[in-house]
């Protein structure tokens, strides 16, 4: 059934991908639910499949582990709703099924700080009150989930009248319609219609090839070697004393699940005392441990065949060094989108740079996993993208043996104003608090261009032009990205005030950037400007005004 809905939603992927709101090159609701689900599915298909409970609770946690996006934690949530509203069930009725859905409706409301009507939310709600009225009815399983998925069409063509954004844009709500296709599989696996077998899509073969950057430390000795992980299945599992007990058997670990499944990720010098501690819980699965100095002595063997342009040079220590560093007071992980941009941050202190942002968001266990390479006892978390910023809330909730701070950062200018707020050897509640006044010292601009025909506002968009944005709201459309970019600048009312960033992309010629630089000197020859080689794709200058 799982794996149905996720195969549904994997077809289906790209048309959601399209529903984006604004005509901007990063809609990508389908890529990050579809990134989610199957990490759900991943996790799903290593049970045994004893039991609806014990697979719902498998969902929970692969979901949570790989939500991607706003769009991703929010379905992460249903999912663990779901899961919570089946605990304990081998098999499930009708009823407990659509009141599994309210539980998972009550669970991404509470997630959502300021929940928005006419969105996911709105559409999975009107799901679930149509899927309790069908089967207290006396309606079967698929019957239930039919008025469920009938209700969710319904709401799904009403969303535009909710949210003007949408209606302007000529789009109904992305993140309902993925969820819509999720039920449908669900509905076609009910029925008994075949399913291919789930393979790895473009998207994440593209994500295995592509591999973000980053330094590589040979290392000669390791405190803590072994790379040991697996599942523990039992009952009553008491996943908070579990973490605490490990706490200080290792590093780089990861604790997480329910009452009946617990994930189990450490470094170790003995992995069979950790199994040893595990086993008296329950059943032990998924065993896997690595011989990390093994590894790294490989890795550096293999290097030395390869004659390849060493990629974003990294001062920073590997996790395989970890266990041999003093933990510093503090730490910096933040998420980039060009090369170029990830050496400014670099720059200014950053300790571990996360390849994502528009087109791909880094999913929560990338950002836990970078936490954990930071020895650090406290660690800031940069989104630097308004749609990684729940994402990121959730590390808070994992990682337990470091303090972790979430800057909501919606832009890299104001990553880089947080940054230059911030103090190495300063308080870490007021570091976290002078880093966020950062953000209101400076305005965020952007040059894309649209990839469809649409309205916004009192702006006609043809697909192909050129879009000015201050703070993610289109200002300015025009078919010349220098002249967009000038534009763009004067809304900012860069003249009133005395520094101005700039990045160019990747597809962005220097001689035109250094152009736009030329402009501003020459229009007030006393104003400071900054111009760097972002690298960004998609954007062709990405600028800060403070």
């Amino acid at each position: 059934m799982m794996r149905a809905g996720a195969k549904a939603l994997e077809l289906k992927k790209s048309e959601v991908d399209a529903l984006n709101v604004f005509p901007v090159p990063d809609g990508d609701t389908g890529t990050n639910m579809n990134l989610t689900i199957q990490s759900a599915v991943t996790d799903a298909e290593k049970t045994s499949g004893g039991s609806v409970a014990e697979v719902a609770a498998a969902v929970s946690m692969g979901s949570l582990m790989g939500a991607r996006g706003n769009s991703g934690v929010i379905l992460s949530q249903l999912l663990r709703g779901v899961a919570k509203g089946v605990e304990g069930q081998k098999t499930v009725s009708a009823l407990q099924i659509a009141q599994a859905l309210q539980t998972g409706v009550d669970t991404a409301y509470k997630a959502v700080m300021k929940p928005v009507e006419g969105t996911i939310l709105t559409v999975s709600r009107e799901m679930a009150k149509g899927a309790l009225a069908r089967a207290k009815q006396g309606g079967d399983s698929v019957e239930t989930l039919k008025e469920a998925y009938l209700k969710g069409q319904q709401t799904l063509a009403k969303t535009p009248d909710m949210l003007p954004t949408l209606k302007q844009a000529g789009v109904v709500d992305a993140g309902g319609q993925g969820f819509l296709y999720i039920i449908g599989g669900w509905i076609s696996a009910l029925e008994g219609h075949d399913q291919e077998e789930i393979s790895a899509s473009p998207i994440q073969q593209e994500i295995q090839s592509q591999g973000a950057p980053a330094g590589f430390l040979v290392v000669e000795n390791l405190e803590f070697p072994y790379c040991t992980e697996f599942l523990v299945k039992g009952k009553n599992l008491n996943v908070d004393q579990i973490r605490q007990d490990l706490s200080d058997r290792g590093d780089s670990m990861l604790v997480v699940g329910t009452d009946e499944v617990v994930k189990i990720h450490i470094h170790v010098k003995n992995p069979g005392n950790i199994l040893d501690y595990a086993i008296q819980f329950g059943s032990l699965h998924e065993v896997g441990i690595h011989n990390m100095l093994s590894q790294n002595e490989a890795m550096a063997h293999a290097l030395k065949n390869k004659e390849k342009e060493a990629p974003l040079e990294s001062t920073e220590q590997t996790p395989l060094a970890m266990g041999e560093q003093t933990l510093k007071e503090h730490g910096i992980v933040a998420v980039a989108m060009g090369q170029g941009i990830a050496e400014v941050l670099k720059s200014l202190g950053v300790d571990e740079v996360i390849f994502g942002g528009q087109t791909m968001n880094p999913s929560t266990e990338d950002l836990v996993e970078a936490v954990q390479k930071v020895p650090a006892k406290n660690v800031y978390i940069l989104p630097n993208n308004g749609n990684i910023v729940m994402a990121a809330n959730q590390v808070k909730d994992i990682i337990t043996d470091k303090n972790v701070f979430i800057i909501p950062t919606k832009s890299i200018p104001q990553g880089i104003s947080a940054l230059v707020n911030y103090d190495p050897e300063g308080n870490p509640e007021e570091n976290a608090q002078n880093m966020e006044m950062g953000l209101t010292q400076i305005q965020s601009g952007e040059v894309t261009y649209a990839v469809r025909d649409s309205q916004f506002g009192s702006l006609e968009i043809n697909e192909g032009d050129i879009l000015g944005l201050v703070e993610d709201v289109i200002q300015i459309t025009g078919q010349e990205a220098l002249q967009v970019a000038q534009a763009i600048l004067e809304k900012m009312e860069w003249r009133e005030h005395d520094l101005v960033t700039i990045f160019y992309g990747e597809e962005t010629p220097q001689e035109e950037a250094e152009k736009l630089r030329e402009w501003l000197e020459s229009e007030i020859p006393s104003i400071e400007v900054e111009l760097y080689p972002g690298n960004q794709p998609l954007y062709y200058y990405i600028l800060g005004v403070e």
